[in-house]
């Protein structure tokens, strides 16, 4: 809320440079601002009393979206990466797998590792776990496991992040 809008009968007011020029009413608040060419804003509604600053509005809300700018750069997304394998999988074919998921741990990612069943493998699922216990196990030194295997419908998975 600024100037007209602030209906309180008692707030606390700031000045720009920070100093406090103690409790008033919102009147009295307005006046100041006005003498100073600046807006009052009510930067703490829930305070008792509100606490008003006496600012220019325009640049605070230029500040504000600036702040919120930067923190959206700084943020990042983790995708989630997934790596298939099969049961009956050759050793080079998981190594292969393996420097991929090696890749997309670094970036950043997570990796979502899924042990897939067709047909007839459905039969041999608890023998197959193995291959995910010993995926983890070679990737230990860059990941941990954050969701261990878990059978899905026809597949197995399970979810390696990087290592803090």
């Amino acid at each position: 809320m600024i100037n007209e809008q602030i209906r309180d009968r008692e707030v606390r007011v700031v000045s720009e440079s920070g100093e406090q020029l103690g409790i008033m009413s919102a009147r009295e608040a307005m006046k100041l601002a006005q003498e100073a060419e600046l807006d009052l804003v009510k930067i703490a509604p829930t305070a008792k009393p509100p606490v008003c600053k006496i600012i220019d509005y325009g640049k605070y809300r230029y500040e504000q979206a600036r702040k919120e700018k930067e923190a959206k750069k700084k943020q990042r997304t983790v995708e989630v990466k997934e790596v298939r394998l099969s049961p009956n999988i050759d050793t080079n074919d998981l190594n292969t797998k393996m420097n991929n998921a090696r890749k997309f741990i670094s970036k950043g990612n997570k990796v979502k590792v899924t042990l897939r069943f067709r047909g007839r493998e459905m039969a041999h699922m608890q023998q197959s776990k193995h291959i995910l216990d010993d995926f983890a196990e070679k990737m230990k030194d860059v990941a941990v496991i954050e969701k261990p295997a878990k059978l899905e419908g026809r597949s197995l998975s399970m979810v390696l992040t990087e290592k803090r």
